[in-house]
Parts: C-alpha cells; structure tokens; sequence
C-alpha cells in the first residue's frame, strides 16, 4: 500500500535541503557567474561567489559556516577580491574560502602571453598586442614559474659612481630639499651604455641605487658625456643615508642589456623579447605577466569603524602579480615600509590564511595594516616576492589608540626569496603592534633584515608592548649587497617583547652590520634569550643604544668580525648580558665600544678555540674581570660535538652548569608537521653554495 508524507514534512525537508545547499558555494573553472553556485551549476570567480554569499546572507543570515568551495584548477583573477564589512561572518558561521579537499585551486593575477617564435636560437619574442593598443606595461615577468630579469646591466654585480653630488631646486622647511637633482659622476664603463641612446629610451632606463639600508629606484634624466655622469632628480638625498661613491647601483630596462640567458625586454610596440635559459624549449614555454598589484583586498568602514570579521581562507595559492614604478621613481625608505601588498587588510577582525601560498609577487605578500586584530598566518608558503613577506600594523600612530594593530599570529610558515624588487625589505615586520607573535617560521634568502620589530627611533612613546619573536628559524640573508641590518632588528620603547628560540645564522652585509640580533635604536625592556646565532659578519649580537634589555642564555658562536658589538655609550644601563656562551674561532671577541658601555656582564662563558685565552678588547680576562666585569664568567671550552660543522650541542653540561646556563633544543626552532612540509622548508644546497662563495669572495677583497 503507497504511503502518503504529510505535506508539512515534505516542506520541512526543503527547507532543509535549500539551508544545507545555501550553506556550500562552488566555484569552479568551467563555471559561469550567471550560475546559481551549486555543485552542477558552479560560479567562475571569487567576486562572484563572494555576491552569491552575500545574497545568501542577506536572505537568511547562516548558523554555521558558509563555505565557498574552489575546485580544482587554474583560474585568471581578472580583479582582486574585495571584502567589505557586508561580507563578514561571525564567530559560529565564518565565511570560509578554500580549495577543495585534496587540491590547492591556483589564481593567476596576470594573463598568459602568446606562444614564442624564434629571432635565433638564442632570442625568442612575442607580441603582446595589450600594450600597442592600450598603452598596457608591467616590469615582472614569469617564465615557466619562475621570475626573470628585466634587461640589466651589468648581469653580476655593480656599478658604482665615483662621485655624487646634489643641487637643490626647492629646499623647503624638512630636513632635506624638496626637491633636487643628483649628478651620478660614474665610470665611462657604466655610461656607456646610455650615452647613445635617444631621450625617449633614455627615460625608460632605471637606476637601482643601494646605499646602507635603502634602495633609490630613478629613471635617467639625462646623460653629460663631458663630465661622465648621470642625472636624477626627486627629493633631496636623506642626510643620514645619502647616495655616495660607496654605494652600488644597476641599470635596468634596457634592450642593449639583454645579452643573458633568463632576461627579457619589453618594446613600446608590444614586441616582448626574452633570452631563454638552458633546458627551455619554446614549446614548453609558460609565460605571464602580472596585470594586478593585488589579489585580496579586505577593507572594513574607516569612518564608521565597522570591521570586516570572521573570514578564513585555506588552501589557495595566489600567483603572479606586479609592481609599476610610479613616473618620477621611489624615494628610499626603511623596509620597503610602504610597499603595498598582494593579501592587504585594514579594520579587519579575526581573518585568517591557513595552508595559503602567495608567489611571485611585485610588492610585498600579506599586510594586517590599520586596525587589524585577532588575525592568523599558518603554514603558508611565501616565496619569490617583490618586496617583504608578512607586515603587521602601520608606520603611522593614530590619535585613536583602537586602530592599533594587535593580536595577529604567523606561526609555522615558509617565507623564502624575497626582495625582487626591493631588496631593502624585510620578511617579517611589526612596525607599530602589539601583542603579536612570529613564530616557528622559516625565514631566507631575502637581502635585507629577516625580522623587525618597532617603528620608533629613540626613547619616545612607542605602542610596539609585547611581542613575541619564537622558535624561527633565520638564515643567509643580506647577500652582501646592504649594510646595518640583522637576522632580528629591534626598535624603540618596547616593554614585554621577547626573542627566543631563534636560531639565525649566514648574515652576510655588504659593509657594516650583518648582524645575528640587533637592538637598534631606543630599543629598551627586550628579553633575548635562548638563541643560538652563528656565522653573522659583524658580530652576533650588536647593540646600537637601548636601555635595560636583557640578553641571557643564547650561544655566540663563530661569527666572522666579531662576537659582540655595542656602539653608543650612555649614561644608563643599556643591557645585561648573562648567562651566554661565546665560542669563536675567527675575528675578535668584542668590537666598537663594549668595553666603555655601561652594562652587566657576569656568569658567561668564553672561549677562543685558537689561543684559549681571548682578550676583551685589549684587556686580559684577569684585567677585564678586575675593571668589574664578568666576576663570575669563565674561560672554558664549552664542549660543543663539532662547531666546524655547526653542530653547537653539547657533549655534557658539566662546563656550562658552572655560569647557569640551561641547554636549550635549538632543533625545535623553524616550521614543524608532516616531513614533506619540513622538507619543503630546507634551503636548496645550491643556493646555500652560492651564498657561500659570496662570502668567500668579499672576505678576501
């Protein structure tokens, strides 16, 4: 006998039904933004399953999380992604964005360019119609996944001028000019290659200056054949960094330099040329160029506060994005501090990237700038960037103390090769933040800073309170090509903040600096400790000035200048140090003025493995513990297994105990998990070889 359901069920039931389909958005790569974003009707793109959501929520706010789905595949973000306060979830029903289980959904913020042909076997070209018809450029390019170079000169290494000198057109009340022009006085070798050129190429070539901790980015002005020199012209040159005859520099975005393998050269016409590199074949040739500077944009109400909350993308990878020098150039800043990046967020609360990839990048990859809180970086792979890699907070204080970025967490995440474009920025920094934490990651091959902390310079008022810098793993950075940087940098007033559980080493400056920690100036109140540095040039800890920091508990060993290194002498304690162990085997124990500063330094170990006896700047340990310090220090082996190796585990502790040291596992510091993902994290060997023989040669000039 056929049963009848009651018609209250059947409607109970589709309610159910359209709740559960209502609760999933699929987007997939055959999909169409006129679909309903079902599973069978897939959208196309996240702007449009981001719609889809809203409408959803508008229609019956979700009890539990709304989930857009990306399956699998490769998809061109014609736009970034924008979210606004609309698109928030709560704590219970957080939107959530992420690739199908078992796929990493890939989004291109480029286009593909058209197939190659062949000029000669060793130069190919392409037309890209794009730029003869709307005038389009871009400055990255991306050949079967990797970066290549705009055309430069020379291919290795630097210019560098002989003399610079500045005239300035508008002074203006700054500390420097408003505006001026700088005369570059170079070698014949170097003008050579512009002195030919027609005004209209001419302005297309741009210098790359790196002095000390910056970088100028400036197009040619001109060239005098008859005083051999360069012109540029933009704000005056910064008093405490200016351009010098010390300083390095390229030229780049010219057709007569494209003479390598891995370069490329984009004319007026839309004619791209591009010299391969060995193994490529032109029929395996995957090439883009970025059109966006951006792929997420997350945006919260600036005037009326409302932020953008509870939003969590997982495993998504973004590829390929840009950066354009703006016409008059880029005037050098610390950092790169205001490099925008592809992944920015302002008045944003609880937003969070787990298992995320950002990649080939011409800014920076992910910013929490204004007012974010409560956000997470995890197990993210960050690699080839144009500029930092994660940046928290801004470098302005605003009147109102709730804008303050505060409580975002990168733990146990892959951030490598960075600085494309501008080498002076930073893999991890928290310029004004507060109770945040950097931890558990791998941090390399950036040729600048690995971490910094603060925005302050000096004793000022500095909201940075608080953060915590763990158990990371930093290594060969600087690449000897900018000076006064650290594997962790450290600025201002900063009470609560603790390094620990580092392990740093390879810092290589092109001059001064090449430091393992660095407490630069103001720093004050910071603990360091637990942290094994090795193989820095300067020295492994370096302090500029500060007040009553706590350095205890760490190894120093073997770092090439020197061990220790303090600049500044002032009246107040500037820190303690305790507690550490200090092995070396080239260079000298302390450097600068550490023997004139007023700190505390007892209960440490020291040890010159080539003389036994090390000498405190050009004291005796009898004549250095006499003066007051080290009381109860020690010159011993600390009996590490094979330092020659850095192995700096200890054989037994019996020597050690005797100034309180408490061993530390300094093998649990970097990213942790599945052994693929730990595996992936490892430095390739040949790029470890090649910073090595960097060192190699700058040691022996």
């Amino acid at each position: 006998m056929r049963k009848t359901v009651p018609l209250f069920l059947l409607s109970s039931f589709f309610l159910l039904a359209i709740e559960s389909v209502a609760q999933t958005i699929y987007v997939a790569p055959s999909g169409s933004d006129k679909n309903p974003g079902t599973i069978q009707k897939p959208l196309a793109t996240l702007t449009g399953a981001r719609n889809r959501a809203r409408l959803l929520r508008r229609q019956k706010p979700p009890t539990k999380p709304l989930e857009i789905v990306v399956q699998k595949g490769e998809y061109i973000l014609n736009e970034p992604l924008t979210l606004t306060a609309e698109d928030s979830g709560t704590e219970t029903a957080p939107l959530v964005i992420k690739g199908e289980a078992g796929s990493t959904p890939v989004f291109y913020g480029g286009m593909r360019l058209n197939r190659f042909e062949k000029v000669s076997d060793d130069l190919w070209k392409t037309d890209v119609p794009e730029v003869r018809r709307y005038g389009w450029s871009f400055e990255q390019l991306y050949v079967n996944g990797q970066r290549v170079v705009r055309a430069q000169t020379p291919n290795t290494g630097f210019f560098q001028p002989k003399a610079v000198t500045e005239t300035v057109l508008s002074k203006g009340t700054g500390l420097f000019a408003d505006f001026a022009a700088q005369k570059i006085t170079v070698s014949p070798e170097s003008l050579d290659w512009l002195a030919r050129l027609p005004e209209a190429e001419l302005n297309q070539a741009v210098l790359t200056f790196y002095h000390h901790w910056d970088n100028t980015r400036k197009p040619v002005l001109a060239v005098s054949k008859a005083d051999t020199a360069l012109y540029i012209a933009g704000e005056g040159m910064k008093p405490w960094n200016k351009i010098t005859n010390h300083s390095l520099f390229v030229i780049e975005n010219l057709k007569a330099a494209l003479d390598a393998p891995g370069e490329w050269f984009l004319e007026k016409n839309g004619t791209l040329y591009y010299r391969p590199r060995p193994g490529e074949t032109i029929d395996k040739l995957t090439v883009f160029a970025p059109v966006n500077e951006k792929f997420v944009v997350v945006k919260g109400d600036e005037t009326g506060g409302k932020r953008v909350k509870n939003i969590r993308f997982e495993n998504l990878s973004f590829q390929m994005a840009g950066y354009r020098m703006p016409p008059f150039g880029v005037e050098p800043e610390q950092a790169a501090a205001r490099v925008e990046a592809t992944i920015q967020l302002d008045f944003a609360d609880r937003i969070s990237f787990i298992d995320c990839e950002v990649a080939h990048t011409g800014g920076s990859g992910i910013w929490f700038r204004r007012a974010c809180a409560n956000g997470r970086v995890e197990r993210c792979y960050l690699h080839d960037l144009g500029a930092s890699g994660v940046k928290i907070g801004e470098t302005v204080i605003r009147p109102d103390s709730s804008e303050l970025t505060h409580h975002i967490t990168v733990d146990n995440n892959i951030l490598r090769s960075g600085g494309h474009v501008f080498p002076c920025a930073v893999a991890l920094t928290i310029f004004h933040g507060r109770d945040n934490v950097l931890s558990h990651n791998e941090v390399a091959d950036f040729r600048y800073s690995g971490v910094s902390v603060g925005w302050v310079w000096g004793y000022a008022f500095s909201p940075s309170k608080r953060n915590r810098v763990e158990f990371n793993h930093i290594h060969h950075l600087g690449w000897g090509v900018l000076s006064d940087m650290g594997g962790v940098y450290t600025l201002g007033v900063s009470e609560g903040t603790v390094v620990s559980n580092n392990v740093i080493h390879h810092i290589y400056a092109f001059d001064y600096g090449g430091w393992g920690l660095y407490t630069d100036e103001g720093s004050t109140d910071i603990v360091m400790e637990n942290n094994l540095v090795y193989a820095c040039k300067s020295s492994g800890f370096h302090q500029h000035y500060g007040k009553d920091n706590l350095i205890r508990n760490n190894i120093f060993a073997d770092n090439i200048k020197a061990q220790l290194q303090a600049t500044r002498v002032e009246p107040h304690r500037s820190f303690s140090f305790t507690n550490n162990i200090v092995y070396y085997n080239s260079g000298t124990l302390l450097s600068s003025n550490w023997a004139k500063f007023n700190l505390l330094a007892d209960q440490n170990c020291y040890w010159d493995a080539r003389s036994k006896e090390p000498v405190f700047g050009k004291q005796s340990v009898k004549e250095w513990q006499e003066g007051g310090k080290d009381p109860h220090s020690i010159v011993a082996d600390p009996g590490f297994i094979d330092p020659k190796t850095f192995d700096f585990r200890l054989k037994n502790t019996d020597v050690v105990s005797r100034i309180g040291f408490k061993p530390f596992d300094y093998s649990q510091a970097g990213v942790y998990g599945t052994m693929a993902w730990r595996n992936k994290a490892r430095l390739d060997s040949a790029v470890a070889q090649e910073f090595d023989q960097m060192v190699a040669q700058h040691e022996q000039n």
